[in-house]
């Protein structure tokens, strides 16, 4: 559930891009994963810092870790301030019905961006 104290900050269409929470005297700009995305900042550039983050990195192959022995490579399904809900990578088939798996939100940090040495889903290892 998004606090009180938070203002949500939207793009000039209408979508949503993050929240604004009050931080001291400044701001602080949050994503849509309920994670910071600056340091203490001045309104204005709080807002600056969602537009320049975007939404585009949902789109993202995610990594999450504890399901499996290793890191396993998800996309993004669901993104709203009641959870997050990740799946498979499925690689673009539309005929596999990867496993989902549903998250809190705020996200947790075992739902990480890709690192090197992280399955790439091209590489065999053995």
């Amino acid at each position: 559930m998004i606090p009180d104290d938070w203002t949500a900050h939207r793009r000039d269409d209408g979508e949503l891009i993050g929240w604004i929470r009050p931080e001291g005297d400044d701001w602080l700009a949050v994503d849509l994963l309920g994670r910071d995305v600056s340091g203490p900042l001045d309104w204005l550039d709080a807002e600056a810092a969602l537009e320049g983050h975007g939404i585009a990195w949902l789109a993202d192959v995610w990594m999450l870790e504890g399901e499996a022995p290793g890191a396993i490579r998800v996309r993004m399904v669901e993104v709203t301030p009641e959870r997050v809900v990740v799946k498979v990578d499925d690689y673009g088939d539309v005929s596999r019905h990867s496993r989902q798996v549903a998250l809190p939100w705020p996200a947790p940090a075992r739902l990480r961006p890709p690192r090197p040495g992280d399955p790439d889903g091209f590489t065999f290892s053995g």
